[in-house]
Formats: C-alpha cells, sequence, structure tokens
C-alpha cells in the first residue's frame, strides 16, 4: 500500500536524522559521481518586449534554430552525440511540436536526434530540462538538451485561451482553470493581505538589480547575441539587426515611479504594468549528460542536475506555486532552505513573488540577484531554461554552490530544481 505525503515525508525525515541530518545530506549533493547529470553549456537570447522589440518579427521556431545554432558552436558538442531535444513551449499551435523538429535540423543536428515539445504553462522550459535530465538518469539516453521558446509577439492574445465545454464549466474548481492570471493574482494579493508598497518595492528592486547587472556586462555570458530581420514600425523598412541584450530592463525605476501607474485589473486594485512580468519573446537551451561521458568527451561542467519536484495547488492560489514546490525539491535533495545560495523564483507577479519569498522565510537578497521577469521579461516556455543559465553564471562568479530555481504555474501548480555548480 502507498504511503500517504505525510507518512513517507516522515519516513524521509527519519532517514536524514538517521543519517546524521541535513549536514550529511549536504556534503553528499556537492561530492561528485559518473552517473551525475550536469550541465555543460546553458545559454539564451537576449528577451525583447512582445509587439515591440527587435525579436517582433521573429518566429520562435527560428528563435530556437537559432539558439540550438549557437548552443552547438559554443559547446563544439558533436550533434550526431546529441539523442533528444526537449522544448518547452506554451502558445504555438500544436506546442510546436512539427516546428521545433525543424528549428532541431535547420541548427546542424542530424535525423538521428530526436525532438519534441511540450507544455506545463509557465514551468515548460524547466519540465523540459528535467525531462531530459531523467532520460540521462534512466539510461533511455546519454546526451540531451532542454530548451524552452516562445514568441509572445505572434501568438500571445485572445487566441491562446481555450474554450471551456459545458462539462468544464459545470465544474467550479475546473472552470477555476481558466479564470485569467492578472484576475486571479489582483484577488490573491487581497485575500493575503500583500499591499501594493511591498510590491512596487519588490518590482522597482528587481529593476534596480537587472540594471546594475546588465551595465556590469553580468548577462554577457549566459545571452547568446542573434542575428534577425526587423521591420521598423515607423519607416516599414525591413532591416537585419544583431541583438545583443534585453531591452526591458529600464533605468529610474523607483517604488514611487511605479505607485504612479494605474492598476491594470481593478480601480481599486495593486497589480499593474510596472509590478508584473513583462510580455517578451525569447529562447534558451541547457546542454545536459553524463558525467563521465562530459569528462570523456572534455565537455566543461557548470554544475549538475540533483533534484526536481511538481505540484498542485487550488487554480485560484496559482501564485503561491513556489512556496509549495520549493520544499519538496529541498527535501529531495536533502538541503535546507538556509543552504541555498541562490534563489531564482520567477516573478510572475510582485505580488506572488513577494508572499512566496515572505512565506518560505528566505532572504531577499539571496532572491533573484540580477532582477527577473518584472524587469527583463517573461517568455511563458523558455523562462524555466533561461532560469538554468542565469542560476549557474551568477553561483560561478560569486564562487558559490546551491541554487534553486522555481516559479508558479498557470491553472494553479508549482515546480522547483535544485542544481549544484562546480
Amino acid at each position: 500500500m502507498a504511503q500517504s505525503p505525510n507518512k513517507a515525508q516522515e519516513r524521509l525525515s527519519q532517514v536524514s536524522s538517521h543519517l546524521g541530518g541535513s549536514p550529511s545530506l549536504h556534503k553528499s549533493i556537492l561530492s561528485k559521481s559518473p552517473d551525475d547529470v550536469v550541465v555543460t553549456c546553458a545559454l539564451r537570447t537576449p528577451f525583447t518586449k512582445g509587439g515591440k522589440g527587435l525579436l517582433k518579427d521573429t518566429a520562435a521556431a527560428d528563435l530556437l534554430a537559432l539558439t540550438f545554432k549557437n548552443l552547438l558552436e559554443r559547446s563544439k558538442i558533436d550533434p550526431a552525440l546529441v539523442e533528444d531535444i526537449a522544448t518547452g513551449c506554451v502558445l504555438a499551435p500544436g506546442g510546436g511540436a512539427t516546428e521545433y523538429r525543424a528549428a532541431a535540423l535547420v541548427a546542424g543536428f542530424p535525423e538521428s536526434t530526436a525532438v519534441k515539445s511540450l507544455n506545463r504553462q509557465c514551468s515548460s522550459g524547466l519540465q523540459a530540462c528535467v525531462d531530459i535530465a531523467n532520460a540521462i538518469k534512466s539510461g533511455m539516453i546519454e546526451i540531451g538538451v532542454g530548451s524552452g521558446v516562445e514568441s509572445m509577439s505572434s501568438q500571445y492574445g485572445p487566441g491562446a485561451v481555450t474554450e471551456f465545454s459545458e462539462l468544464l464549466e459545470d465544474h467550479m474548481q475546473s472552470a477555476n482553470c481558466k479564470v485569467p492570471m492578472g484576475v486571479l493574482s489582483e484577488q490573491m494579493a487581497k485575500d493575503r493581505n500583500i499591499s501594493r508598497a511591498d510590491q512596487d518595492a519588490f518590482a522597482a528592486s528587481s529593476y534596480q538589480k537587472a540594471l546594475k547587472a546588465q551595465q556590469a556586462g553580468l548577462f554577457d555570458e549566459e545571452i547568446a547575441p542573434i542575428t534577425v530581420k526587423y521591420t521598423d514600425p515607423k519607416t516599414e523598412q525591413e532591416k537585419t539587426v544583431t541583438v545583443t541584450k534585453d531591452d526591458g530592463v529600464r533605468p529610474g525605476i523607483t517604488p514611487e515611479s511605479l505607485g504612479k501607474i494605474r492598476p491594470a485589473f481593478a480601480k481599486d486594485g495593486s497589480i499593474h504594468a510596472g509590478n508584473a512580468s513583462q510580455v517578451s519573446d525569447g529562447a534558451a537551451a541547457v546542454l545536459m549528460m553524463k558525467r563521465s561521458t562530459a569528462e570523456r568527451l572534455g565537455q566543461p561542467i557548470l554544475g549538475k542536475f540533483v533534484a526536481a519536484s511538481v505540484v498542485g495547488v487550488p487554480p485560484l492560489l496559482m501564485g503561491i506555486g513556489p512556496w509549495k514546490a520549493i520544499p519538496v525539491a529541498l527535501e529531495k535533495a536533502g538541503v535546507s532552505k538556509d543552504e541555498v545560495d541562490i534563489y531564482e523564483i520567477n516573478e510572475a507577479f510582485a505580488s506572488q513573488a513577494v508572499w512566496c519569498v515572505k512565506e518560505l522565510g528566505l532572504p531577499f537578497e539571496k532572491v533573484n540577484p540580477k532582477g527577473g521577469a518584472i524587469a527583463f521579461g517573461h517568455p511563458l516556455g523558455c523562462t524555466g531554461a533561461r532560469q538554468v543559465s542565469t542560476l549557474f553564471t551568477e553561483l560561478k562568479r560569486t564562487n558559490k554552490k546551491i541554487g534553486v530555481t522555481s516559479m508558479c504555474v498557470g491553472t494553479g501548480m508549482g515546480m522547483a530544481a535544485v542544481w549544484v555548480a562546480e
């Protein structure tokens, strides 16, 4: 008979205690094994504003193809050795399955490299990386790529909302799955007493950290520039441009300046364009393999994947997902929240991010040290893969070891993963 979650957690705690508690397990995740699933290359495109930025005229599949090309060039991996690619996406028709297989071929992967697309809403990019990690762990493949992409310029809007049947509409929790995220996040902010002042302060901090990081060149290592065609909306002339940096990062953002913006979802609301994630375009890719394989091929090891979790929460409380998912991932990894050096928690809305950080009891200085989606964007299916490159470059720069990536997920879920830098 299967154990209840509480019994299983109790048993896990007993095992932890028997092994000497957290310090012993902490030491074990820092140790190296030939069977570790490691990351040898992680990069992303710049993120640009949906409908306005330099990537607005580039299809998601093209963004992905260019990202794959950059991954192959930077890693110097023989593309014939890559057995499978998983790509997270949310808005593309058919999940982008056909186009993303085509993108892999254009990028230089051979016919023998398999490709799949998947959609777990805002955690799609992370799910893609975890799927590849698990395939490597199980022995199904030896080398794979987890990736994510979204062209919100071309796909975001009313057409992305699914119509529900009468069967689904008649079930309360089911019907709640399609409540717009801005509306339910506004309600959550009211129910959980998350003040606008706290939200605006968090959002301003995100902008300020991202601006400082961008000016110091801290994104340069994770960003692989791409050259695309762009039609100037003023002159309607098409030109070729090389995109090198995120265009959503803005100077001069303060809690006071954000306080002047009108609420977006309710007259007396607290959520607005300045304290919510930006609509944007972008792609990211993560090359993964066994440590023994990386060493045999001479691949540089950035770090390793340790554990992941995915959980469900009430659809109307979608934003609390990280609060529920992070402790589960930490328990699986055998580390305490205090042993984590950096948390990359997606800033879908400042309201939910602030609540999760406070409820988890995390120091704000450990969360998104280079800013987050409020400052530079959230291409839905891409973010989970983007966080991996952001995390590893920052862990390396600061000579730290343990990191967590996490996000809330539309329809009421949360996902998290634990990573260790070399």
